[in-house]
């Protein structure tokens, strides 16, 4: 019998023209795996796309709740934000997508996992990572990084030429990443930070803030343990209120990102994010946080958080630090729990109100009024000893001045 190789499977020109270059140059059996982590119509037809191009089979995986439970919720949990601003939504998936690789790899009995990102992205370091620390005796074949071809124009040849004809285009769009959480754009004019993005052409998941509705909407979340468990006072999981959130906030121009971020492999690229249910969830977490943590802890927390975010967007997923600083995380939202309200209008998100049975404001110490809890007198000892240091370095600088 042949050698297997599991192959991550989109359906697009890249992986359809893998297919017969792997039995081509390896003489292996193809094995496709597509992930469903919430790409939606993108799965539409694979089957018979898969089998025409020449493998064997084809499995189709639904991790969607998963991805969302273990990967997108201790995100949420950390508030973890790639440069300030990219709510890691190609990040998260790639782990739990490689991760199920390897299991249909295991049931499968294959030698090696093949994927079908270039060699200049960082998907490809995501993918692999996993691959090795989950099977490190697996072979990894990354194409775009072995064959000839630079151009779709050269793959839908080679397609053709292997009795593939199918109606791929040879460039009509941006390269886009789609899953539950955020969709991503890059290519066309985006290439160039100087262009503006063509937003008319470009946004799927919602509308710019000027095309949103003049009336905004208020809505509530409900968190327990930073988890949200409630949206506007009803009972969901997490996936359903990341659906139901991505529809409210895309209708009122919420999540969109044009960033240059910095790629694992070394250089900068530019992209537009849409993240509305994401950003919504994000900004409502950290509102309620704002209430709960002290500022010791809030402190520490975001700096974990930044890391965390670090440790995701290269990949790193599955090692002792992720788990180390999520296990931190996981601490510290012991007590977030509580309803946020929130209203959209036009992009904006604006505050509403936060209650908390675990809040630390308190009302008689933050007023302008004098309570039993705050005596204003006890300030002046406070301040002598917190500015000791600074008192004594320019009494110090004064008296060398004077030499």
């Amino acid at each position: 019998m042949k050698e297997k190789v599991i192959l991550a499977y989109s359906g697009g020109l890249d992986t359809t023209a893998i297919i017969p270059w792997l039995k081509e140059n390896y003489d292996y059996d193809v094995v496709c795996v597509c992930i469903d982590v919430g790409q939606g119509n993108e799965l539409d037809g694979l089957e018979e796309r898969a089998k025409l191009s020449g493998a064997t089979k084809l499995y189709i995986e639904d991790v969607v709740d998963e991805f969302v439970n273990d990967y997108v919720m201790p995100c949420v949990k950390a508030n973890a934000i790639y440069e300030n601003k990219y709510l890691l939504g190609t990040s998260m998936a790639r782990p739990v997508i490689a991760k199920r690789l390897v299991e249909i790899a295991r049931l499968e009995g294959a030698t090696a996992i093949c994927h079908g990102a270039t060699g200049k992205g960082n998907d490809q370091v995501r993918f692999e990572l996993t691959i090795k620390a989950l099977a490190p005796d697996l072979k990894i074949i990354a194409p775009w990084r072995i064959w000839t071809m630079a151009s779709r124009e050269e793959e839908i040849e080679y397609c053709e030429k292997h009795g593939i004809n199918l109606p791929f285009s040879v460039d009509n769009s941006y390269s886009r990443d789609r899953n539950l959480w955020h969709i991503s754009h890059e290519g066309l004019e985006l290439e160039s930070p100087s262009n503006a993005p063509n937003y008319e052409h470009l946004l799927v998941l919602g509308v710019s803030p000027e095309k949103a509705p003049d009336e905004g909407v208020t809505l509530s979340l409900s968190f327990e343990k930073g988890i949200p468990t409630a949206l506007n006072g009803k009972k969901m999981s997490a996936t359903d209120i990341v659906k139901e959130l991505n529809t409210i906030g895309g209708k009122h121009g919420i999540g969109i990102v044009d960033i240059v971020e910095n790629r694992v492999v070394g250089m900068k690229s530019r992209g537009v994010y849409e993240t509305p249910g994401g950003t919504i969830l994000m900004e409502a977490h950290m509102q309620l946080e704002e209430l709960i943590l002290d500022r010791a802890t809030m402190t520490a927390k975001k700096e974990v958080g930044n890391r965390f975010a670090d440790i995701v967007y290269e990949g790193k997923w599955f090692t002792p630090l992720r788990e180390a600083y999520q296990a931190f995380v996981d601490v510290t939202q012991e007590y977030v729990t509580g309803e946020v309200k929130l209203k959209l209008f036009k992009g904006n998100i604006i505050k509403q109100g936060t209650t908390s049975p675990y809040s630390l404001y308190n009302e008689s110490i933050a007023s302008f009024t004098t309570g039993s809890l705050y005596n204003h007198h006890d300030a002046e000892g406070f301040i002598n000893l917190f500015g000791l240091s600074l008192k004594v370095r320019a009494m110090k600088m004064a008296a060398l001045d004077q030499k």
